[in-house]
């Protein structure tokens, strides 16, 4: 599943960052591998959505959270 897939609530662990103009940009940003990401909400358009990692809170757009792959944490 992408992160642009995810609902709001949910506890995700990003497992790639796919090729694209900003992998090195999301990657300095903490969205590496086995990062835990809490998806907080989503703008009422959908786009962009908010999600919590590390210390800090993030807004990503939704075609850049297509590219990164998670898998859901208990």
């Amino acid at each position: 599943m992408t992160l642009k897939e995810t609902k709001s609530g949910m506890v995700v662990r990003i497992d790639s960052v796919g090729e694209s103009a900003l992998k090195q940009r999301l990657m300095t940003m903490g969205l590496i591998p086995g990062t835990r990401v809490e998806v907080l909400n989503s703008a009422p358009l959908g786009d962009p959505i908010a999600i919590r990692l590390r210390s800090y809170n993030l807004a990503l757009r939704r075609d850049d959270a297509a590219q990164i792959e998670v898998s859901q944490v208990n």
